[in-house]
């Protein structure tokens, strides 16, 4: 291979693991699961097609232990579950916007982040990175960049006991160098996201050095309201985002040269979440 293709293919040495956010899709029966599969053995068949999955349920709430048990007995070994950290251990309970009178330190925050952790540790080797997933903050919520990490930082170094960590905005104008300093000085990964209102992720490494912690966090979640104009069921894909994914696999090759990575397809992305992620899986083996 000459160097202008090696430029175009980057050399992939670290491990990529590809799946999907949540494997609970009641319309994935037929096109993913065969036909009669039960809720209860979705995790199971899960698990021969992807190495990996992310738990999006833990976003609005801690699973009970055995909830935890049952992912961990359901798949083999070296399967990795990622999770969403609880919204009430960093948002004070809502989904929108935090909760300004829940304080640092203070022993709700704390106990609710070691109750996550300790349900979390109960999957063993099979525990994978947690995602702390910010939503958009209207304006005027935090006065700046700087009273947002305010926040931030102390809540990074009090989730230690959830390492690794990666974390996800969707404020464009916190994409900055300032954000990445704090990633890395807690050793949080910055979660390379597409989502509606936010740059590409291949546009943001562009103009930023994005690698923030030994590995790499991708969530491929698209545009929720496009795809539920289109389709209510998503069992196939129905928006064409092969350019899309064309530039996901090429910042995949360039991420995975120098470290493994995590990567999750959402249904509103495509249509189909294991379809993307397999499509996804291809355009980087093929190139590679």
């Amino acid at each position: 291979m000459d160097r202008r293709a090696a430029r175009r293919h980057p050399v992939v040495v670290g491990t990529l693991r590809y799946g999907t956010c949540s494997w609970s899709e009641k319309s994935w029966v037929g096109p993913f699961y065969p036909p009669g599969t039960k809720p209860a053995d979705y995790l199971r068949h899960y698990a021969t097609q992807f190495d990996t999955v992310e738990t999006d349920s833990t976003y609005y709430a801690s699973p009970p232990a055995d909830r935890v048990r049952h992912w961990a007995e359901d798949t083999p070994p070296g399967f990795v579950i990622s999770s969403k950290l609880p919204r009430d251990c960093f948002l004070g309970g809502d989904a929108r916007e935090m909760d300004p009178a829940l304080v640092l330190h203070a022993p709700a925050f704390e106990a609710a982040l070691a109750r996550h952790a300790q349900k979390m540790q109960l999957l063993g080797e099979k525990r994978g990175p947690t995602v702390v997933q910010c939503p958009w903050f209207q304006p005027g919520y935090f006065r700046d960049l700087h009273d947002f990490l305010g926040r931030l930082d102390p809540f990074l170094q009090a989730a230690a006991g959830l390492a690794p960590l990666a974390v996800e905005v969707r404020n464009r104008d916190f994409l900055h160098e300032e954000l990445l300093a704090v990633l890395r000085r807690h050793c949080a990964a910055l979660t390379l996201v597409e989502i509606r209102g936010m740059p590409h992720p291949a546009d943001v490494a562009e103009r930023l050095d994005v690698r923030t912690a030994a590995f790499f966090y991708a969530r491929l979640i698209g545009d929720r309201t496009a795809i539920e104009r289109k389709t209510k069921t998503l069992d196939r894909i129905v928006v064409d985002k092969s350019e899309s994914l064309g530039r996901w696999a090429h910042l995949l090759q360039v991420q995975a040269a120098s470290a493994d990575g995590f990567v999750y397809a959402n249904n509103h992305f495509a249509g189909f979440g294991p379809a993307t992620a397999k499509e996804l899986r291809r355009l980087v083996e093929g190139a590679a």
